[in-house]
């Protein structure tokens, strides 16, 4: 606030292929994977400066990504991924745990893939289900980056180099 007067904030529009020129200000906006599937809306860098995001609706935002705002006082904001309530899972056997991948991806529950374990949005429903299969469930706070998945349309559609036409 200046003088009792409430300031805009930031409206950021574009997202920007690398990092900022070396002396202009950058924070930290740090997203919930549901939040960063939201393209739109006000949202808190991680200092708690209120920012406002007007991207083009289609593509989520990825940990890592660049965003810039155009105006007299150039800002930039990098996409992280918050910290949220997750399961860990593990097992005993890797055929354990590509059936609980399996049976998670039939009820289209979104998934973190890692070695030797998986990670979900902590549901009680399930880790009941995963405990009854035998798996560990460990309920943690930490960064979830699930996979894209088949239907997700935010990869490039572009040909790879040196493809001829179909």
């Amino acid at each position: 606030m200046r003088r009792g007067v409430a300031m805009d904030p930031p409206v950021f529009r574009s997202r920007h292929p690398g990092p900022p020129p070396e002396p202009a200000p950058a924070w930290r906006l740090p997203l919930t994977a549901d939040e960063r599937s939201r393209c739109r809306g006000l949202r808190r860098t991680a200092c708690g400066v209120p920012v406002l995001l007007q991207l083009p609706r289609g593509e989520a935002l990825r940990p890592g990504e660049w965003l810039c705002c155009d105006g007299p006082e150039q800002r930039w904001l990098q996409v992280t991924a918050a910290p949220e309530p997750l399961l860990r899972v593990r097992a005993g056997d890797a055929l354990a745990l590509l059936q609980a991948a399996y049976h998670l991806g039939n009820r289209h529950v979104a998934l973190e893939i890692r070695p030797a374990e998986l990670r979900l949005p902590d549901d009680p429903v399930l880790a009941h289900l995963l405990e009854h299969r035998g798996l560990e469930v460990l309920r943690i706070t930490a960064p979830f980056e699930p996979e894209s998945g088949a239907y997700d349309h935010s990869h490039s559609h572009d040909p790879s180099p040196g493809a001829g036409p179909g």
